[in-house]
């Protein structure tokens, strides 16, 4: 989720207030779609998809102070292994089919760097497969997300949809291309210009099988939504989950909607817990 930061200049309009009149289409590989709206990350851009100033780098070879092991597995065989570092309460919300899982280990509750670490179920147990540096909403994290609370929810949602500016990169998540629906509105040389070359879509309060831009929210515009995994641009974004352009290479070549992949998002206490 973006929404600009110092430049007040910028106009970032509310879908509440704003209607299209005339349709964006999509590309899902090849193939031209009807979108009603362009929505990115919870507001309609109709500037700069800015996201705050340039932060500190870390080490980020593992989650942050949770030390998490190469694999995790269940010593009963008919068991679902529990992802590492990720807690009773928040298992009971990753589904028994999910052979893929995606997690952002958030630093702290109102911190907004995280690690996304990337694991592919193997038999009883989870293997890590990639892992990078990422960003989450400039405010950090929350269990009761709202439009512009600058945080991004907790919980574990499925990964469904995926698309951006450029073309279909190889990914196994249905592909919707638009050069134009997902193009951050900057001027060349912009630190953000390229922040939706490639998204993936958080299923947070919205419809599947859609594009990621899709303007419908099935829970209400307040609840927010737009909440996409993309490019990394240096820091904290509005609610969406940044990591570099070799992670969603990775992402893309690798979600399997046959694995039923999901998100699980959050904090590492509200993660552990």
């Amino acid at each position: 989720m973006h929404a600009g930061v110092d430049r007040r200049s910028i106009l970032i309009m509310r879908i509440s207030t704003v209607v299209r009149t005339s349709p964006l289409s999509a590309r899902r590989r090849g193939a031209r779609h009807v979108i009603p709206v362009a929505l990115v990350c919870g507001v309609l851009l109709a500037g700069t998809a800015a996201c705050g100033s340039d932060g500190g780098r870390r080490n980020h070879a593992g989650a942050p102070g949770l030390n998490i092991p190469v694999a995790s597995g269940s010593p009963n065989p008919g068991a679902v292994p529990r992802l590492p570092g990720i807690g009773s309460r928040m298992s009971k919300r990753v589904p028994a089919d999910t052979r893929q899982a995606v997690v952002v280990y958030g630093d702290d509750q109102d911190s907004d760097e995280s690690t996304v670490v990337l694991y592919e179920r193997k038999a009883n147990a989870w293997k890590l497969t990639g892992t990078w540096p990422a960003h989450n909403g400039r405010q950090g994290w929350t269990t009761d997300h709202h439009l512009d609370d600058e945080r991004s929810p907790v919980g574990a949602f499925s990964l469904t949809d995926a698309g951006g500016s450029l073309e279909d990169p190889g990914s196994r998540l249905p592909y919707w291309y638009d050069d134009n629906a997902y193009a951050a509105m900057t001027e060349d040389g912009d630190e953000h210009v390229h922040d939706f070359d490639y998204v993936i879509a958080i299923d947070y309060n919205r419809l599947k099988g859609v594009a990621p831009f899709d303007w419908n929210r099935p829970e209400g515009v307040e609840k927010g939504g737009g909440i996409w995994l993309h490019l990394d641009h240096g820091d904290g974004t509005s609610a969406c989950v940044t990591v570099p352009e070799s992670g969603m290479k990775t992402l893309l070549s690798t979600l399997n909607p046959r694995l039923h992949p999901v998100v699980v998002m959050g904090d590492r206490d509200h993660l552990s817990a």
